[in-house]
């Protein structure tokens, strides 16, 4: 049993440590990405969002609408960035679990559906990164280096 663990868990283990800034730099700009163009394309249509969000039964969508899009287009380049990644990443799940509850909600009938959303997927990732942080490869982590450098 001792080299089962060994071989499967222990080896895979010390490897994948050498990659460990390679997840977070990959979902960062994964998802950045994604929601950079999202933000910027609703930005640019303002008025068809705002109905969208009217139809979806969101809350004020005159105020919700501009909001949530440049969210999205600020967000997307300060996660690709890796900039105070923890914040932006906490109000971009809520707007994932209100895109979920408000436009595909009605057609959830399953768990397996519920999980095959694209937003759901978004949603994981952007809890992995309010949780787990940013990376080595961020602005965030060079941010608290210098400041750590600076009080010793």
């Amino acid at each position: 049993m001792k080299a089962i663990i060994a071989v499967l868990i222990d080896w895979p283990e010390r490897v994948a440590a050498h990659f460990a800034w390679l997840g977070p730099l990959v979902a960062r700009i994964t998802v950045g990405w994604v929601f950079l163009w999202a933000g910027w394309g609703k930005l640019g249509a303002l008025p068809l969002v705002i109905e969208n969000f009217r139809g979806w039964g969101v809350p004020a969508p005159e105020i919700l609408a501009p909001f949530v899009s440049g969210l999205e287009f600020v967000g997307g380049i300060a996660l690709i960035l890796g900039l105070f990644t923890r914040i932006f990443s906490a109000p971009l799940i809520v707007v994932m679990i209100v895109a979920i509850k408000s436009a595909f909600w009605d057609q959830v009938d399953s768990l397996e559906y519920l999980l095959g959303l694209v937003e759901f997927a978004y949603l994981a990732i952007f809890l992995w990164l309010s949780l787990a942080g940013p990376g080595v490869v961020s602005i965030d982590y060079l941010l608290q280096r210098s400041v750590k450098s600076d009080r010793s």
